[in-house]
């Protein structure tokens, strides 16, 4: 029998494997263009580079094109180029590229078939900000954002309004060609207008299109704007209607999980899945989930042991303290502080892009004798209130570190009781 802490990364592992887009383009492939036309291959998001690889290997006719990704999540391509850019706060690089991604889609023509390649990530990726706001004042507004603890749909409607190609202008951009919208979501309810702040995807409403819905956001987290910005929002409504050619979705958060609960069942262990699109601040999440881990583990419900209760989702961190956190890593802490040194509980939350917050770790682990035998609590409490699970789980080498995965379908959370 495998250890926990083994079945937990094995577990994650299976869900970072049905996320990749390698195969995923089998039976989804569009008519190629006539002997005068061409394809043009697009996109942004961290699984930008290796949607274009595997799109590469499953399309057997020629193409070219150009995709953004985030600094070293590049894969090796034969004819789409692939430039990387930051993330989550844009700079240069991704503007820079989103000009070129813009002018690539207005020069295809009515003979042409433009394939988009959008994932998580593609919001900050495809940076270009609508006439009149400067690339400082949206890199100020990201990052305020960022640290309000705004849910991942209302950050991309705020991106949507200030952004001269999300939100359905991209596509309107190549509105002669024939176009195919490819997705890997890391959204809740896979809504293809938030997965990257929809750049081809109209919005569906006039009232969804509406800037004023993304200024409301804006105040509600006392995020300031200048006049001259809001005039600017005012002033670039999204366009409203539907999608102008197929969408395929190749990965999803539920996905994921059920590759994870196929693996448990492996194991002996039964799966129970939670939901794929649980949001809320992480340490509120981790109070609800070790009140469910504690009744499985006494009571046999929801699960009876062995058991593991699996999610995914995005939960969010309202930053107060000076630390080195991560979502993942804030949850996990939280967790062990209310699993108050309980037996027979592990546990692992991984963010699916391979990198929780601004370190080079997924996650954590924590196994059932850790989790038995810690009794250091002020000390973990310190660490939570300073929003530094990362250091905490760093001095007890219980980080989960992948490097980037090249794919992005959001939180993967397992709770395994015995």
């Amino acid at each position: 029998m495998s250890g926990d802490r083994q079945i937990l990364e094995a577990l994650f592992e299976a869900a970072l494997g049905e996320a990749r887009p390698a195969g995923k383009f089998d039976g989804l492939l569009p008519e190629p263009p006539g002997p005068d036309g061409r394809t043009l291959v697009l996109g942004a998001g961290k699984a930008a580079a290796s949607m274009a690889a595997a799109f590469e290997a499953s399309w057997l006719h020629g193409c070219t094109g150009l995709v953004v990704t985030r600094y070293d999540h590049g894969a090796p391509t034969q004819f789409i180029e692939v430039v990387e850019a930051a993330h989550p706060v844009p700079d240069a690089a991704g503007e820079a590229a989103a000009r070129r991604i813009l002018k690539l889609a207005e020069e295809a023509g009515p003979n042409d078939l433009v394939i988009f390649l959008i994932s998580g990530g593609a919001s900050a990726l495809l940076n270009l900000p609508a006439e009149g706001i400067s690339a400082d004042e949206k890199r100020r507004i990201s990052r305020a954002l960022l640290k309000s603890g705004a849910a991942i749909g209302e950050m991309n409607r705020v991106r949507r309004a200030m952004s001269a190609i999300k939100g359905g202008r991209l596509a309107a951009a190549a509105g002669k060609a024939r176009q195919v919208t490819y997705l890997i979501s890391d959204v809740p309810g896979d809504d293809p207008a938030v997965i990257g702040s929809g750049p081809t995807i109209p919005a569906a409403t006039a009232a969804d299109a509406d800037p004023e819905g993304a200024i409301a956001i804006l105040a509600r987290y006392g995020i300031e704007v200048s006049g001259e910005t809001l005039a600017v929002l005012r002033a670039n409504p999204a366009p409203v209607g539907q999608a102008p050619g197929p969408v395929h979705m190749l990965a999803t958060p539920r996905s994921s999980l059920e590759a994870a609960a196929r693996k448990a069942s492996e194991f002996g262990v039964t799966p129970l899945i939670l939901g794929d699109a649980i949001e809320g601040e992480a340490r509120d999440v981790a109070a609800v989930m070790a009140g469910m881990a504690l009744s499985a583990a006494r009571y046999g419900d929801p699960a009876r042991p062995p058991c593991v209760l699996i999610s995914g989702g995005e939960t969010t961190v309202t930053v107060k303290g000076d630390g080195r956190g991560g979502r993942n890593a804030e949850f996990l802490l939280a967790l062990l502080l209310r699993l108050e040194g309980s037996s027979g509980i592990s546990a692992i939350a991984c963010d699916t892009d391979g990198i929780d917050g601004i370190e080079n770790n997924a996650g954590a682990v924590v196994d059932a004798g850790f989790i038995a035998g810690f009794r250091d609590w002020k000390a973990a409490a310190a660490h939570l209130a300073d929003n530094d699970a990362w250091g905490f789980f760093s001095a007890h080498h219980r980080l989960v570190t992948t490097g980037p995965t090249l794919t992005n379908v959001n939180d993967f959370r397992a709770i395994l009781i015995r």
